[in-house]
């Protein structure tokens, strides 16, 4: 049998990526090898300098190794983010293909000038650690915390509510000075993206769900933590292209993650509760509701939202998308509802 060994290869770099434990084992079932083959690809890889090796026979831990890092403190006050991009960040990612140095100017520069713009710490950190796979980048603050500052800002009953309108994006506590489409580009933009302040995490991934969850220790300020594939083919203008208007070339459409609005659990089913996930809703005129995680929602919820604001606001398009049954059933219904009541010229 022919092994495709840059195939092979890259499979035990991900495998060693995913998992440190069992990597030979795994290996040879993925790649369809020996275990001796197995083990020969991962000793290549460690003489290479790409990965590092404990212990001995099968209880042997694999990781891969940090080829390139660099880390500073710097004051905030009077720091400039394309500062810290060329003395930083852009050493550490020059040998990469065009579209992602691309990205991680954007990203990088958008984090830190948040950092400095927003949280009103005496430092800002940052670093930046590369393998042979993927790279991350680290801001952090210790500044109010992004969560608190637009609980306050937009006058929140909960900073947990936060997340949700970080999420739908044209959000921002600064109007004069920001657009707040950093955080939303940012976040399509890499393989993984996260934001830590508090108790409190909000993540993003392009294949998987935003998530919300509560941290086991207090996080001060606000911590972002970006990780993009050192060969990734994303292009960052086909980011924004997917959420602008093609004519007008307006970032006109977002797409509202629902299980952030579900919190420690509770489901969807009052009209309070769509009131506050169709909160902005006015600056869009695409907004895709994304009910992924979502098991069910009740008849007051999906009736504000399909019904009352869609008569209200007949120029923004609601689109669900990833429906359970029973949801898909219930949006039905106030589709339903707000057409008849629209074809009896709005009379009770």
């Amino acid at each position: 049998m022919d092994i495709d060994k840059p195939s092979l290869r890259r499979q035990a770099l991900e495998l060693v990526g995913a998992d440190s434990h069992r990597v030979g084992t795994r290996l040879a079932q993925s790649g369809g090898v020996s275990r001796q083959v197995a083990n020969g690809y991962l000793q290549a890889l460690v003489r290479d300098g790409l990965v590092d090796a404990e212990g001995t026979t099968r209880a042997r831990v694999y990781r891969l190794k940090t080829l390139a890092e660099a880390s500073r403190r710097y004051p905030r006050d009077g720091l400039q983010e394309d500062l810290v991009w060329r003395e930083l960040v852009s050493p550490v990612v020059a040998r990469f293909a065009q579209n992602v140095r691309d990205i991680w100017h954007y990203a990088a520069t958008e984090m830190i000038n948040n950092a400095i713009d927003h949280s009103g710490a005496a430092d800002v950190l940052v670093e930046v650690r590369k393998n042979e796979l993927t790279t991350e980048v680290l801001v952090a603050d210790e500044g109010e915390g992004i969560f608190v500052k637009i609980q306050r800002a937009l006058d929140l009953h909960d900073p947990r509510e936060a997340i949700l309108e970080l999420a739908k994006g044209k959000l921002t506590t600064a109007p004069e000075q920001h657009t707040g489409e950093g955080i939303f580009f940012t976040s399509r933009a890499l393989d993984f993206f996260e934001i830590e302040s508090h108790h409190l995490r909000f993540s993003h991934a392009p294949r998987a769900d935003n998530a919300i969850a509560e941290q086991a220790a207090d996080t001060p300020g606000t911590r972002v933590c970006m990780r993009l594939a050192n060969d990734s083919p994303r292009v960052m203008r086909e980011v924004f292209d997917a959420y602008t208007d093609p004519e007008e070339y307006t970032f006109d459409k977002t797409v509202v993650p629902l299980r952030l609005a579900q919190y420690e659990g509770e489901k969807l089913v009052s009209r309070s509760q769509a009131k506050r996930v169709a909160h902005r809703f006015e600056r869009f005129k695409r907004v895709e509701l994304d009910f992924a995680g979502v098991s069910d929602i009740g008849q007051a919820f999906a009736d504000e939202l399909f019904r009352v604001f869609v008569a209200a606001h007949p120029t923004i398009r609601i689109t669900p998308i990833n429906t359970e049954p029973a949801v898909a059933q219930m949006i039905r219904r106030a589709v339903a509802a707000g057409a008849a009541k629209a074809g009896n010229g709005n009379h009770a």
